[in-house]
This record gives structure tokens, sequence and C-alpha cells, in this order.
């Protein structure tokens, strides 16, 4: 009988949801935000929000409630998957986070800082689907399992401006996603040494 036990070492398990928006179908990004709740990880437990894009000037904004967490998904995951949100030169706004909703209707994540109230709304939603990518797949020594629920359509805000850009569709493998995924139950895993 095979192992049901997974032989990597689990680095992290939480949630990382994102909202990418375009003007033009994808070919280049609008607005890019990354949403963490992060459940455990070595540095903690907390919350992140990393975007960028036609709502910050172009520039990295970082929201976050345990900053140990938020230094530790840069510099261990952020780094693949968006340089620039691992930039620790950036400060870490201190904020508040909510959830309300349900990934059948809409679910709308809230980060409430002293200056600054950004709302992520996630709605019109396609079938989940479990990914599964083992270290080394694309090329990233690290490895995620996660059940993506993905969305036709989202609303980013900063401070009651909304952003402009859509939503689009792309594969993934053999299922249809969305550049908008609600990312629950993510594990980040790594080859044990």
């Amino acid at each position: 009988m095979p192992d049901p036990i997974d032989a990597h070492q689990v680095l992290m398990t939480g949630e990382n949801s994102f909202i990418r928006l375009s003007h033009d179908g994808g070919a280049t990004m609008s607005d890019r935000t990354s949403h963490w709740r992060v459940l455990w990880c070595p540095a903690g437990s907390g919350h992140a929000l990393f975007m960028q894009g036609e709502l910050t000037g172009g520039a990295v904004r970082i929201y976050g409630d345990n900053i140990a967490v938020v230094r530790w998904l840069q510099r261990t995951i952020e780094t693949l998957l968006h340089a620039p949100f691992a930039d620790e030169g950036v400060c870490v706004v201190p904020a508040e986070f909510s959830r309300e909703g349900d990934p059948r209707s809409a679910t709308t994540e809230t980060v409430e800082a002293d200056e600054d109230i950004v709302r992520l709304t996630w709605y019109d939603a396609l079938e989940p689907f479990i990914l599964n990518a083992p270290p080394g797949t694309g090329g990233r020594p690290l490895g995620v399992l996660s059940t993506f629920f993905p969305h036709r359509s989202a609303q980013l805000s900063l401070n009651d401006r909304v952003a402009t850009g859509a939503t689009w569709l792309e594969r993934r493998g053999e299922h249809q996603s969305a550049s908008s995924v609600l990312a629950w139950s993510e594990s980040w895993l790594k080859p044990r040494d």
C-alpha cells in the first residue's frame, strides 16, 4: 500500500487568494494583489495584502497584522511569485483584516488601515479544483497544494476608488480558471533535506 503521507516538509498553510486585472485580456496587468491568511508558518500566523497597479500609482503597497509573517512571506514565497512584492524596503502598513460572504455567490476581503480601506470582492464563480504543483513544477524549488475557487469577475477598491481593469479567463491544465481566485486550504512545501 502506498504511503498516504506527502514526503515534503510543510512550510506554510492557510490561504493565498489573488485578483489580477487587465484592460487587454491579460496581455498586461493593470492591478495585481496577493492576499494571505496564514494559519501557520515558522514566523507565526497572520494576514498580509500585497498590491500594485493603477490604484497605487504603480507603487507596491503592503498591509499586514504581523510584520514577521509578512517578511517571511516575502523572503520565502513572494520572491517566487512576483519579485516587486518581495522588496523588504517597502514599509508594512498595520491593518485589520476581515472576510464576509461565500465563494458560491460573492466573497469580500476587507483590509482597514488608519488611512486606507481596501476591498477585494470575487463573484461569478467557476467550478473549483485542486492545484497540485510539487516542488520543481515550473522550475520553482517550492511546491503548493491549494483549493482554487476561480471567479469570472472581481472588484478591487482602495478608499472607494474602484479599479477599472477586468478579470480574464485562463486554463490551468484541463481546468477553466481565471485571473481572480480564492485560493483556500493552501499549503506550501519544500523537499526534505
